[in-house]
């Protein structure tokens, strides 16, 4: 598909992305804005089912995709909003890593460098079923045949990187003593004792972004607000997401205090939705966004990955937003009182969304053939 349909100037067939940094790069910046490293995962995604699957019951669902999965979800997200993107990952050398590393090097432009093939290795695989809002998901793999310690050391210098706050600190502590910011997410703690113990690396992160039960749970608290106010005392940065209930967020730097509802869309598949909101955060702190702008254009960027499914190639390009952006105006202006609220609190992306016709972004298929690109 070509995003941007209405626009009348001629689609230029090199301009797949953009760049909303390019105004403020300099010759001495690092080569990435931001580097990641994780477990990816080759996701088979069924959605449109009626209800989930009972015991010896089998269910047909209407929609299926496949794509790469875990921390390819983020890379994929920076990436596609216009970030230089370097990841370091283990893949192995079965038809399933052959396609997502073409995936990702190839159509995303992710820098790879620092990610390694192993021989007689095979993928990890999560097969994930969405319905009513929720999902679940079963997932197959191994630990890799060997720590990726020396590739990461050998990456190139990045501006910024996000982390799983309660994984492996040796890879980023490093960088952020370089003066890398350090962008820190944190997953569900299946003990359920919430030690605040693990927090303790914070010292070296810029900043933190947990959902709102997280956050609650780890400070002790019994709002969002109060967690993030919580949050604040320990990190320059504190973001709490709180699902359709919107996120809250405070900059210690700047001194600015937000908060920003979420906007309303029909959620197909909430897979990837959270990485698009870091990706989309990191962003924003390196463009110098005031604070609230920052989480509407993540609330936004996150609206229009749950729209579609499939994880990684559900995250949104520079033609999705402008496509969302130019339609919300024209609404406005044939009298939608909803609409015009919208583009009020959106006003912003007139100076953002490019100029020029972009092309669509590849979706997730249900075949993971090469030859499945968008058109």
């Amino acid at each position: 598909m070509i995003d941007n349909h209405d626009h009348d100037e001629e689609l230029c067939p090199t301009c797949w992305a953009w760049d909303p940094l390019a105004a403020s790069r300099t010759d001495a910046d690092p080569p990435l804005d931001v580097l990641l490293s994780g477990t990816v995962f080759f996701d088979l995604i069924f959605t449109g089912l009626a209800h989930m699957p009972l015991p010896g019951q089998e269910v047909w669902s209407r929609g299926m995709g496949s794509c790469p999965g875990g921390i390819a979800n983020l890379a994929t997200a920076s990436a596609r909003l216009g970030l230089k993107t370097g990841l370091a990952a283990g893949f192995g050398d079965d038809a399933y890593a052959d396609w997502m590393w073409e995936t990702l090097s190839g159509q995303e432009r992710i820098d790879l460098s620092a990610s390694r093939r192993f021989e007689n290795f095979h993928s990890a695989i999560t097969v994930s079923i969405a319905t009513d809002g929720d999902r679940a998901m079963v997932t197959h793999g191994h630990p890799l045949p060997e720590p990726l310690d020396e590739q990461i050391a050998q990456a190139p210098a990045t501006r910024a990187a996000v982390v799983d706050l309660a994984g492996e600190t040796a890879w980023w502590a490093g960088l952020a003593a370089k003066g890398t910011l350090i962008f820190a997410d944190l997953g569900y703690d299946e003990t359920e004792r919430w030690d605040p113990v693990i927090l303790a690396p914070l010292q070296y992160c810029h900043a933190f972004s947990p959902n709102a039960v997280e956050a609650m749970k780890y400070t002790r608290t019994d709002t969002p607000e109060a967690a993030v106010r919580k949050l604040a005392e320990r990190v320059p940065l504190a973001i709490v997401t709180d699902g359709l209930h919107g996120s809250y967020a405070i900059d210690s730097a700047t001194g600015e205090e937000a908060f920003c509802p979420a906007v309303p869309v029909t959620s197909l598949d909430t897979t990837g939705a959270g990485d698009v909101f870091a990706a989309a955060s990191v962003l924003g702190v390196l463009a110098g966004w005031p604070l609230v702008q920052r989480l509407k254009f993540a609330s936004l960027c996150s609206a229009l990955a749950v729209q579609q499914f499939g994880g990684s190639l559900a995250a949104p390009g520079w033609g999705d937003i402008s496509d969302w952006w130019r339609a919300t105006k024209r609404k406005a202006e044939a009298g939608s009182l909803r609409e015009a609220y919208t583009r009020d609190r959106y006003k912003f992306l007139d100076e953002l969304v490019p100029k020029h016709r972009v092309q669509g972004v590849r979706r997730a298929e249900g075949t993971f053939a090469s030859a499945s690109d968008a058109h």
